[in-house]
């Protein structure tokens, strides 16, 4: 049985309406700080395609109303579960925008573990959004998504993160940071988000969040905005690093293919 859902937030950033838009209903403006990669086609009724990890989720433009509203809609499952992405946008003048945001839909059999999840994603997702707009706009980047183990316990999960990232279990929201992943090259930037499943990093070019499922599973997602960035490259490096750090310390279940 499908449960009916809605997640809805306010949010207000130091960008124009026009760039509001070019960041949620573009393909590469929603790379730059959503996950996956995205595609879309530019019109009401225009089919818009999601992939992440070899999973791929069609959908269609439901309201295309530049630069006011977005609504992307997407494809019913088996057990009438599915998802629709409204976005509002209200020039503030002076340079600002609101954006009201409004995820609901139907959620399937393991809703409640989905919802609790979109509950704590849903605003680092808009908060990332924020971030993206207030310090790379006009800018885009390379999407980095890679998944390690499943983990039991969330708490240590994040402590492994924290250690692995060479950070200390007090470092907050704010903290210039320099991050030590093993097998890449130090990170210097300044702690962005905080949450209990969430942990975020901004550099001068790039958006790094350190995640851990509502399913156990651990992954990063990171937006990486430097002109010579290899996201094959990054992608292996990072998903390496995730199954040496997890396999090692919490002796987890690697993901199937």
């Amino acid at each position: 049985m499908a449960h009916r859902f809605e997640i809805t937030k306010d949010v207000e950033v130091g960008a124009t309406p026009e760039e509001v838009w070019e960041a949620i209903a573009t393909g590469p403006g929603m790379d730059s700080w959503f996950m996956g990669q995205s595609e879309v086609e530019p019109r009401e009724g225009g089919r818009a395609r999601w992939s992440i990890g070899g999973y791929t989720e069609d959908s269609t433009v439901t309201t295309w109303d530049p630069p006011k509203r977005f609504v992307n809609t997407g494809s019913g499952g088996p057990d009438g579960s599915f998802h629709r992405f409204d976005y509002r946008i209200e020039d503030r003048g002076s340079g600002r925008t609101a954006i009201r945001y409004v995820h609901s839909g139907m959620l399937g059999e393991d809703w409640e573990a989905e919802y609790e999840g979109m509950s704590e994603g849903d605003p680092m997702y808009l908060h990332k959004l924020v971030e993206y707009l207030t310090y790379f706009s006009g800018r885009f980047a390379v999407g980095i998504d890679a998944q390690g183990p499943t983990v039991a316990d969330r708490e240590h999960a994040m402590s492994v993160f924290r250690r692995g990232l060479g950070l200390s279990a007090d470092a907050a929201e704010g903290d210039q940071v320099r991050l030590t992943p093993e097998g890449l090259e130090p990170i210097e930037g300044v702690v962005d988000y905080e949450s209990p499943s969430f942990l975020g990093v901004r550099s001068t070019d790039a958006l790094y969040r350190f995640i851990y499922g509502f399913d156990g599973t651990v992954m990063v997602g990171h937006h990486l905005f430097a002109d010579d960035a290899d996201a094959d490259g990054a992608r292996r490096a990072w998903q390496t690093w995730l199954m040496r750090l997890f396999g090692a310390s919490v002796g987890g279940v690697a993901p199937s293919d």
